[in-house]
């Protein structure tokens, strides 16, 4: 996939390394508000495999309400500039708002990523413009209220139903399908049931036939299987992404790159590459 002029290679798993511009994001929150520090931890990052780096510069934890743009501006524009001209990996922009898609696309992001399916305001215009991929995500309402009872008739196939609309409408504006990733949107409006089930049923999102992202790192289902607080969840989120792609996600998206790349580097072995020596 062409990122802004950097490739990602998904003929194997990736890694999206997750660097949150925040004070509240709900698990590293405040830790890279400082540009130096968020500067050396996407370069950290990079140097443990991570194929993508994903900087957002507003909460979408549940109950969170959200910043305005200059805000999120200020707060991405600067370690996006810093670390275009020297990460070899492509930036990605975590963002909703389309003068956020333009600006940070300008400073050099190469992927967009929109917990909102771009179903927002002008926001499927602006990335369309950018000429960047993108990552359709599902998400059931608002960070500030997704979990306070979210329900479905079928919760695959109506994410499902969602994830195919939104495709259809970002081709009908002339995005073309290699642009597209989509991503189901684990902890987004979804019960721990309807997470599991979704992690479950991974594979029937593949009939897109376009990458499958996943976020499922230190989530809330990891602390509901295991019993762990979110800065002991390192195991489960292991464990939760090589089942992900075992069932056929393309891109991870991780906080501890390092353990995640030689997850999933272990998983690819048994799944493929070992087989010839069989």
């Amino acid at each position: 996939m062409n990122c802004g002029g950097r490739l990602v290679d998904l003929s194997a798993p990736a890694v999206m390394g997750v660097l949150n511009i925040t004070p509240d994001s709900f698990s590293d929150g405040g830790a890279f508000m400082d540009q130096d520090a968020a500067v050396a931890q996407a370069q950290a990052m990079a140097d443990a495999g991570a194929a993508i780096i994903d900087i957002g510069g507003e909460s979408t934890r549940p109950g969170s309400q959200g910043v305005d743009v200059d805000t999120e501006l200020a707060r991405v524009l600067p370690v996006i500039e810093a670390l275009a001209p020297r990460l070899a990996v492509p930036l990605s922009v975590d963002t909703s708002k389309p003068e956020v898609m333009r600006q940070a696309a300008r400073a050099g992001a190469g992927l967009i990523n929109d917990v909102t399916g771009f179903s927002g305001s002008g926001s499927l215009e602006a990335a369309a413009a950018t000429d960047l991929p993108l990552c359709i995500m599902h998400m059931q309402g608002t960070p500030a209220t997704m979990q306070d009872d979210p329900r479905y008739h079928d919760v695959v196939t109506d994410i499902h139903e969602f994830l195919a609309e939104r495709v259809a409408a970002c081709e009908a504006i002339g995005i073309s399908r290699d642009r597209l990733i989509i991503d189901p949107g684990f902890g987004f409006g979804k019960t721990q049931a309807h997470n599991a089930r979704l992690l479950r049923e991974l594979a029937r999102f593949q009939s897109f036939q376009l990458p499958i992202l996943v976020g499922l790192s230190r989530k809330g289902l990891i602390g509901y299987a295991t019993g762990r607080d979110k800065d002991q969840r390192l195991a489960g989120s292991v464990a939760a992404a090589t089942l992900a792609v075992h069932h056929g996600a393309s891109i991870v998206r991780a906080h501890d790159v390092a353990a995640t790349v030689d997850a999933l580097a272990l998983t690819r072995y048994v799944m493929t590459d070992s087989r010839g020596g069989a």
